[in-house]
Order: structure tokens, then sequence, then C-alpha cells
């Protein structure tokens, strides 16, 4: 769970590194919004290294694992960021996605 929850983390950031300068920082140049992004970018990287280290070394998930579970927290994350932050419309393309996740969370841990 400690694993999940750092991912979260990281995924809140990572997200607003990626695209929150889309709309906040919309009329800097891309430089400014690149050295913000990197800035934020760290604090991702500070959650993401350890959870990664504790879900594979102390939960025992595998890479795959891992990768798996980190993408569906990415589109969980990203699905309300977009909405809410960005004022992007919900989309059908966004189900069709999750659904595409969830049969991948089926294949890489049906086995473990």
């Amino acid at each position: 769970m400690q694993a999940v929850l750092l991912l979260v983390g990281s995924n809140l950031f990572m997200t607003m590194a990626w695209y929150g300068h889309l709309k906040s920082l919309a009329a800097s140049p891309w430089y400014i919004a690149a050295l913000i992004s990197w800035g934020i970018a760290l604090a991702e990287y500070l959650l993401q290294v350890p959870a990664n280290r504790i879900g594979f070394q102390e939960a025992g998930l595998s890479v795959g694992q891992l990768k798996i579970m980190q993408e569906v927290i990415t589109l969980t994350v990203f699905l309300p960021f977009s909405v809410f932050y960005l004022k992007e419309p919900p989309r059908l393309d966004y189900l069709w996605a999750a659904l595409c996740m969830v049969g991948a969370v089926y294949f890489i841990f049906r086995n473990a």
C-alpha cells in the first residue's frame, strides 16, 4: 500500500510537470516552462524511486507489475486533472483506455 500511495503522489507531480504548464505558463517561453517543470519533476522522482524500490524489494512486485500499476495510476490521476484543471471535456476514449488498462492489470497480475 505504501508503494501505491507514493506512486499516486508521484503521478500528481508528474501530471502537473508534464501538462500543468499548458495552462499556468501558457504565456511564458517554452524554456521557462521546461525549467519549472523540471523542478516539479524532481518531486516526482523523489516519490517514484522509493515507490518502485518498496514495491519491488518489500512488496515483491515484479517490474512489469510496477509498470502497469504506474500506468493505471497515471490514467486515474490524468482524467480528473484534464477535466477539472485543464477544462478538457471528458471523452469516451478515456473509458476505452481504462478498459484496456483493466485487461493489462489482469494479464500482468493473473499469476501473482
